[in-house]
């Protein structure tokens, strides 16, 4: 039943799904605009929103913002489903015939996922200048840059590009390389491990993390564990818990005949 049935023709922002495990709570949280927040059951399953009058949301920090605080408060008492940020059903009966029409596939991601939450982890080079530190590390590297030096310009042009790629090359190997040895590490302590594109020059990598819920702090004691594998020039920085974007992989269908791809909710965590 709609939590608040007088603005059940109004469009609703969907922020998480989950089981209907109990009556609609009453949610201590506000979303996007300000609104209340509050749960639309069908059959078993739940779709917490807000109410808008807009037809689409604005990727705005602020809007962001909310939407994320709202995900946080949530999962901090139950495993939820997040949505991408900005999906909007048309009212409440559209709220409903969308969890009925995936109704299965919900259901199995729930069983999946409950019970667990994500981490992140990256890890990065902690030094001033990564490529003077290869240089310094990688003497093939070095011998390349050497040989270059002297010569003239349109050689020196050639070669630096030569020099770049080389450069690049060297670092996806070691980013390959330690990558593995941390997960082999937390494959002990993880149900899933995806690895995401890193960002930055410095980064090593950019893991999402399943782990369940009451194995948070085994999970720090993996990223110690795995950190010690490494000298001090590379920083560990671990955070979470979150609910499990990078994870979920729901391709929810609107109810029509044509089955068409209405909204999907496997967002990844924003920086």
């Amino acid at each position: 039943m709609d939590a608040n049935k007088s603005n059940s023709h109004r469009a609703k922002i969907l922020y998480a799904l989950c089981a209907a495990e109990s009556s609609p709570p009453s949610y201590k949280v506000k979303g996007l605009e300000s609104s209340a927040i509050y749960a639309i059951d069908h059959d078993g399953l739940r779709a917490v929103v807000s109410d808008t009058l807009s037809q689409r949301v604005r990727p705005e920090r602020r809007n962001i913002t909310a939407h994320q605080s709202v995900l946080h408060y949530l999962m901090e008492e139950k495993t939820v489903l997040p949505m991408r940020f900005g999906v909007i059903a048309r009212n409440a009966e559209a709220v409903r015939k969308l969890l009925e029409t995936n109704r299965n596939s919900i259901k199995e991601h729930f069983e999946r996922l409950n019970g667990r939450v994500e981490m992140g982890l990256r890890v990065s080079w902690d030094i001033a200048n990564i490529y003077e530190y290869f240089i310094a590390t990688h003497p093939v590297l070095r011998e390349a840059r050497d040989e270059i030096w002297g010569k003239s310009d349109n050689v020196r042009r050639d070669q630096k590009i030569e020099l770049g790629r080389l450069y690049e090359s060297l670092r996806s190997a070691d980013r390959r390389e330690f990558t593995e040895k941390v997960r082999d590490v937390l494959d002990d302590y993880c149900e899933d491990i995806i690895e995401n594109p890193v960002k930055k020059e410095k980064d090593v990598m950019n893991l999402a993390c399943l782990v369940e819920r009451n194995r948070m702090e085994e999970f720090g004691k993996g990223v110690f564990q795995a950190s010690k594998l490494f000298d001090n020039i590379y920083l560990f920085d671990y955070t979470g818990p979150w609910a499990p974007h990078n994870f979920v992989r729901l391709d929810l269908q609107a109810p029509s005949s044509s089955k068409s791809k209405a909204m999907a909710s496997n967002a990844a965590h924003p920086d």
